[in-house]
């Protein structure tokens, strides 16, 4: 569950990287036409409310002459600060680096964002060919010396500037990105970086691309319903038309996620069907078609080359440096803090599980069979059913689809911050099932859009995710415009869509990045609203997964689908119960793959290993780390790995990110529940000091005026249900 922020083009490039392809409508415009403003949308600013991309008019050819006309004005706007003859200004030189770029960042907007929703092989193979010049781009700005010289000389004689404190910081920041992107190389080693910095985006849109094919073809085709059993009949009719839309009829087919668990392994009671799903799930990218090692080595190993060009020992040195962790040592002691607590929490776990099939195999007469990583998610379900008593069938009928949306997300938002939300169905979208609710305060007056993305589809990529259309920004007089990405399975049709709770709270976890997008209520745009560090920008997504939980939030929402009832007290008595439940495998499977990318990213230039070694590596990695659990896989293998691998930058040496922040998303939660609860006052309390601020100020500034001191890891280790070893 990520948040995928593009900022503008001035700010940071670089992150727009990391997403993949859109596919509008087909389109016979010629290319003159698409170099025309009266016929590209693109080119022009839109005249839909709050700015919302004209999805209804833009067309496949559109993308590439507006970001290259983008890159031209940009680079016009950027030749005229460093070569004019005025001394630098603050507004001459930083504000008009803010302002540079706007029609880059609009057409990128369209063209990255929803990349990751609805790709198809034009846009792909359009995407391979702009990654490197977008790239190089980036480096004709962060690496002119003319211009360079003007943010030194601002940033030399900072303190007799009498700027604002956002001015300041913001100087600062460009002082710090221009520093980061090797601005005081000498020459032959920017020509070094400018070389390293396109191979890689080259390379990790080849990742990119290679594990989303890789997952569509590794779904596993049924050639007997029976193999299905223990799913519901919409799961298995859902199978029936994924295999129906491949032209496999009379077969059904179980699509995969991009996670190395698969959510039918929790219900499905062929042994044999689940290992072949778990097996092509873990099995994916080494080696065949879809093989992604090769790509691993060159990945790894420039990255490394390219922290020691820039005077860092690892790459991990790099990235954590401009993170609230600051050191790659200081990521390593959390997380070794909290693998062995996790570990001992799984084993107990396992033995559960295993004590269970031991006695199922002695009543029917069998031989037992040891537990194995396909079988976890099943026998889990049936610890969690005897502890607990109830399991996901019980509870998914009470998690209508547009119930969770509305009656939860949007009612929480609504009692805590005020919110009011209107659909607004005259509104274009890039796909038919996207919503667009138009957001208000409390007062009626405007905030913005959000768009609602919640199925899948085999041309969108796995995971959940936030992205901005449109950044919040007093400069730009612009107003947010962001979008939810799930991955739901979408039913046929007349069926209802029921959510497993694990889908409800993700939901709860993306509108946190959204409210993220929508309170920003900064001057300038490299600071809006989630472009924050990292390690930063899961807390407010995270912390808001505690409403999905809250009493009056969960009976506003978890009634039955049919019926209307409310979820009985005691079956949501039991829901709430079963929160610190199989937390030892939820830790360490995350824990894993964390530890794994800080294996591949600490290593420094000239020791990063081969293609062939890549699997040694990894097995080596994870019991170096004491996490190598037969039945607890990582989250995500390397060869999958897109959060650290399909960008230049995005989540490498960074997935840590997710537990570092819920160490604060842990307090605030404890803030809420010592403080009143739900209640408007602390959640002006909490948009005020911390949602409303982006990156204008320090994150942990922020977090320590909002809570009053500094992290504390105990609420983490409470509501996962682990201690630490004395």
């Amino acid at each position: 569950m990520s948040v995928v922020n593009p900022r503008k083009l001035s700010a940071a490039l670089l992150s727009l990287l990391c997403l993949p392809v859109i596919l509008m409508n087909a389109s016979a415009a010629t290319a003159a036409d698409a170099v025309n403003p009266q016929s590209n949308p693109l080119l022009t600013k839109s005249p839909l409310p709050y700015e919302l991309p004209p999805f209804d008019k833009i067309r496949n050819e559109h993308f590439r002459p507006a970001i290259e006309a983008g890159m031209a004005e940009q680079k016009r706007e950027i030749e005229t600060i460093a070569n004019s003859q005025e001394a630098a200004t603050f507004e001459n030189t930083i504000v008009a680096l803010e302002r540079s770029g706007e029609l880059l960042a609009r057409a990128n907007s369209v063209f990255y964002n929803l990349t990751s929703s609805h790709t198809n092989p034009d846009l792909e193979a359009l995407r391979t060919d702009l990654a490197p010049k977008l790239s190089a781009h980036s480096d004709s700005i962060y690496l002119d010396p003319a211009l360079f010289a003007r943010v030194a000389a601002l940033y030399g004689k900072r303190a007799s500037l009498q700027l604002d404190p956002e001015s300041l910081r913001l100087l600062e920041r460009y002082h710090t990105l221009f520093v980061r992107a090797g601005a005081k190389l000498s020459e032959a080693d920017k020509t070094k970086l400018k070389q390293m910095n396109q191979q890689l985006s080259s390379l990790t849109t080849q990742f990119s691309q290679t594990v989303l094919k890789g997952v569509n073809a590794a779904a596993v085709v049924f050639d007997k319903v029976s193999d299905l059993d223990g799913l519901s009949q919409a799961q298995i009719a859902t199978a029936a038309e994924a295999a129906r839309t491949r032209k496999l009829d009379g077969k059904w087919v179980v699509a995969l996620l991009n996670t190395t668990g698969q959510p039918p392994l929790a219900q499905m009671t062929n042994r044999a069907a689940r290992q072949r799903i778990y097996e092509a799930s873990i099995h994916r990218g080494w080696g065949g078609e879809f093989d992604t090692t090769k790509l691993i080595e060159q990945i790894v190993a420039l990255r490394a080359e390219r922290a020691a060009l820039l005077g860092y020992p690892t790459h991990a040195a790099y990235v954590t440096e401009d993170e609230t962790a600051l050191t790659p040592q200081a990521v390593n002691r959390m997380l070794a803090q909290l693998a062995p607590p996790a570990v001992a929490n799984a084993r107990a776990e396992a033995a559960d599980m295993q004590a269970l099939i031991d006695a199922q195999a002695k009543a029917r007469g069998t031989k037992p069979f040891k537990l194995a990583p396909w079988d976890w998610d099943f026998y889990a379900e049936q610890v969690r059913a005897a502890k607990y008593s109830y399991d996901e069938s019980q509870v998914r009928p009470y998690f209508e689809m547009n119930r969770v949306l509305v009656d939860g997300v949007l009612f929480a938002a609504h009692e805590l911050y005020g919110l009011n939300f209107k659909e607004r169905k005259d509104l274009p979208v890039y796909q038919e099932d996207v919503r667009v609710f138009e957001v208000a305060n409390a007062d009626g007056s405007p905030l913005g859009l959000f768009l609602v993305d919640w199925y899948a589809r085999d041309n969108k990529r796995g995971g959940a995710w936030m992205n901005s259309f449109v950044e919040q920004s007093q400069l730009l007089g612009k107003k947010p415009v962001v979008v939810n990405n799930l991955n739901i399975p979408k039913p046929p049709q007349g069926e209802p869509t029921l959510l497993t709770f694990d889908e409800v709270t993700t939901a709860f976890h993306e509108f946190g990045h959204a409210v993220h997008g929508l309170f920003s209520d900064v001057q300038y745009p490299t600071f809006s609203g989630t472009s924050v560090p990292r390690d930063f920008v899961e807390f407010p997504s995270q912390y808001n997964e505690m409403w999905a939980t809250e009493p009056r939030v969960l009976a506003n929402y978890a009634k039955h689908y049919q019926t209307g009832a409310a979820m009985p007290q005691a079956l949501m008595d039991k829901v709430l119960a079963a929160g610190k439940f199989n937390q030892g495998f939820a830790t360490t499977e995350y824990l894993a793959a964390a530890m794994l990318d800080q294996s591949w990213h600490q290593l420094p230039a000239g020791k990063t290993p081969k293609a062939a070694d890549a699997a040694r590596f990894e097995a080596a990695a994870l019991k170096t780390a004491g996490v190598d659990l037969d039945a607890v896989p990582p989250r995500y293998r390397s060869t999958y790995f897109s959060h650290v691998f399909s960008s230049p930058i995005g989540y490498s040496a960074g997935y840590y990110a997710y537990i570092w922040s819920d160490v604060l998303a842990r307090d605030t939660q404890h803030w809420f529940k010592t403080n009143g609860g739900l209640t408007r006052a602390n959640g002006d309390r909490l948009r005020e000091k911390i949602l409303s601020k982006g990156f204008s100020v320090d994150s942990l500034t922020l977090f320590r005026d909002f809570y009053g001191k500094d992290p504390d890891i105990g609420p983490l280790l409470e509501s996962r249900g682990l201690e630490l070893a004395k």
